[in-house]
């Protein structure tokens, strides 16, 4: 037998659905699906912001008045959060509080505490399940096609049955599949592209004679009798699409091969032979899993869209505000949640666009969390301390304290050609590989560390890879010696300077782009490159926050990793890391390379490149300020768009 569920993502913030027509979406989405699942007696599973719940209560009360009924006999409602936010992109304190005020609006306006949750969009990291565990949840939803697709071990009838997420301390939650396949096969029957029979044909052939269940259905209810607008390539509605959903169900209940259950009936499955092993759903490869294809990935909330990096650069400034006040109240937890809100980060009109841009800017405000912070130093004293050497030496300078040797490269931008910390290791942990350095033509350029790399569609490359007239001045008060440069670029001016705190043995790369427009394209900084002799590749690994409380760490041997590498011509990466705290480590069981990103200055997302090279490897980190996919546009800029990202080192242990 097939066992058979459904989940339905009601979202009323659904990006490119105008406020205007959340009324019509009520009427021709939503009453249909409460109708559906009451006049056949369907177990169906509902998932609903708490947001979504609190809007759909002020414009049709009867409606949640009728889910509340639904969901306590026939259905089963499913949580996710007071509003659907990208976990893996912001910071624990965020998560917590996003659940937790869901977890309230649920109580009051449906009287039940869920028990499933839906992972937001998809987006999982380890990190995620300890928060869904202290909201009270006791299983999770998350889409089973791309974390199998990177653990090519796994065993394929495991997609059928429920499992065990594994978490970063030993937690562990039930998981139920979401399939892309199976969801997007779905759309395609309802919206006429596929007819019944070939799609019962689809549906029987996994069926083996064992026990197995299938998830009919786990995305969006507002694409039935209804076109959100978000594509050009939508199809037209040609019948009453909730009528082919009766149909299919009717078909459904009628044949004996199938029965529906609610998704949380499943979980006693996990006892069959198949069900209950403990999965790690992320991998070096994907460290933060999305639902659907490979164009489909973290970048799109991140650094893409009308202009993601700007509002999530602001809401980091909003976090740091309500993190250091005294007595910051659930109200202002609960405003920041949804100025992160995923959907103002892909497919927004243009007129809900302005709303929240008005928004975020007054709350901003409110919360003085709208000054841009302290520019580039001043120029400091000429006089340099005796503990201090600053030498050029035809096209390098060298800077060299007690606690740090820094050698840069000023034909070349002040690019960093090496960075050596006495006390950790003796070797350069990073810096520029020659051209030549390995004996492997599809490594034969020079990598270089600490510059910049902007590339559009049709224009020619952008780099600092140009040579600057280097002005070093000390600074008593800081304990720092900086290295400036101006460098001009056919976007406008480029402001950099590498600074050298002597006691803390920190260097920090500092940018400031005059860049009044910023096309659309990849804009990527702070590119650091690992010398291979500097660490052992069998113990090499990489780590970071992705929205928990604790890092995600991932060994990088034998792998092949290429976050930032393009899934197509339009979309320009496929994967990334939230660095959530601010913090990238790279190490090896006796050293680390710490790497710190100014969240408040700008919410970059870190990149990893690792590949094996004959008897050697190449390792790369980078942070990206701009991706490109379909909801990317081109950036007006008033103020320049600055990037600070610190290095430093520590024995591991």
């Amino acid at each position: 037998m097939l066992y058979l569920y459904a989940i339905f993502h009601v979202n009323l913030a659904f990006s490119s659905i105008e406020e205007e027509q959340r009324p019509e979406v009520i009427r021709r989405c939503y009453w249909p699906l409460l109708r559906l699942a009451a006049e056949l007696d369907l177990p169906l599973g509902i998932e609903a912001s708490g947001h979504t719940l609190e809007v759909a209560a002020s414009l049709d009360s009867a409606w949640v008045a009728e889910l509340r009924r639904l969901s306590s006999t026939t259905c089963e409602f499913i949580g996710s959060g007071y509003v659907q936010l990208i976990g893996p992109l912001v910071p624990g304190r965020v998560n917590r509080e996003n659940l937790k005020l869901g977890n309230r609006v649920y109580e009051n306006l449906l009287a039940i505490r869920p028990r499933v949750a839906l992972v937001n969009e998809q987006a999982y990291s380890a990190g995620l399940l300890r928060h869904y565990k202290e909201a009270g949840y006791e299983s999770i939803v998350m889409e089973w096609d791309n974390p199998a697709h990177n653990h090519p071990s796994w065993n394929s009838e495991w997609r059928y049955l429920p499992q065990l997420a594994s978490g970063q301390n030993g937690e562990q939650l039930p998981v139920l599949w979401n399939n892309s396949i199976f969801f997007q096969k779905f759309q395609r029957y309802v919206h006429g592209e596929m007819e019944l029979e070939p799609y019962l044909d689809f549906l029987t052939r996994h069926d083996d004679g064992t026990i197995r269940a299938i998830p009919l259905y786990g995305n969006d209810v507002e694409i039935f009798n209804f076109r959100p607008g978000r594509f050009m390539t939508e199809t037209a509605i040609a019948d009453d699409e909730w009528s082919r959903i009766r149909r299919l169900f009717e078909t459904l209940l009628a044949d004996g091969r199938f029965k529906f259950l609610s998704p949380s009936s499943l979980l006693p499955l996990m006892h069959e032979n198949e069900g209950g092993n403990r999965l790690s759903l992320e991998s070096p490869e994907a460290p933060i899993p999305v639902k659907k294809q490979e164009k489909y990935n973290i970048t799109r909330w991140a650094v893409t869209g009308r202009d993601d990096l700007a509002i999530n650069t602001a809401c980091w400034r909003v976090y740091d505000a309500l993190s250091q006040a005294a007595c910051s109240t659930d109200d202002d937890w609960k405003e920041l949640c949804y100025l992160w809100s995923s959907d103002f980060r892909t497919h927004i009109t243009a007129r809900r666009w302005q709303r929240y841009l008005k928004r975020l800017a007054k709350y901003s405000r409110i919360k003085g969390a709208d000054t841009i912070l302290l520019p580039l130093q001043e120029e400091g004293f000429p006089e340099l301390p005796r503990n201090l050497s600053v030498i050029r030496e035809g096209h390098h300078l060298l800077v060299e304290t007690a606690t740090v040797k820094v050698r840069l490269n000023v034909r070349r931008g002040l690019a960093i050609d090496s960075v050596i910390f006495p006390d950790i290791c003796a070797e350069s942990l990073c810096g520029t590989l020659p051209h030549g350095f390995y004996d492997d033509i599809t490594t034969g350029a020079d990598f270089y560390t600490g510059h910049l790399v902007f590339e559009s569609q049709g224009r020619p490359k952008i780099t600092d890879l140009e040579p600057v007239e280097p002005i070093v001045s000390w600074h008593p008060e800081t304990d720092t010696v900086t290295v400036s440069g101006v460098l001009a670029s056919a976007l406008g001016k480029v402001v950099k300077q590498i600074s050298i705190a002597v006691s803390k043995g920190e260097i920090s790369i500092d940018y400031s782009l005059h860049w009044p427009i910023i096309p659309v394209g990849t804009l990527r900084i702070g590119n650091i490159t690992l010398m291979p002799d500097a660490f052992e590749e069998k113990e090499l690994f990489f780590r970071t926050h992705n929205g928990g409380w604790d890092m995600d760490t991932f060994h990088v041997a034998g792998r092949k990793i290429a976050h930032g590498d393009a899934t197509s011509f339009l979309v320009s990466a496929k994967q990334g890391l939230g660095v959530t705290e601010g913090v990238l480590e790279i190490g090896d069981r006796q050293k680390i390379l710490r790497v710190e990103s100014d969240k408040s200055l700008a919410a970059l997302l870190g990149l990893i490149t690792f590949k094996p090279v004959r008897d050697s490897y190449f390792f790369r980190c980078a942070f990206s300020a701009s991706e490109m996919d379909e909801t990317s546009r081109q950036k007006l800029r008033k103020a320049p768009v600055r990037f600070k990202l610190t290095i430093s080192a520590r024995l591991n242990g």
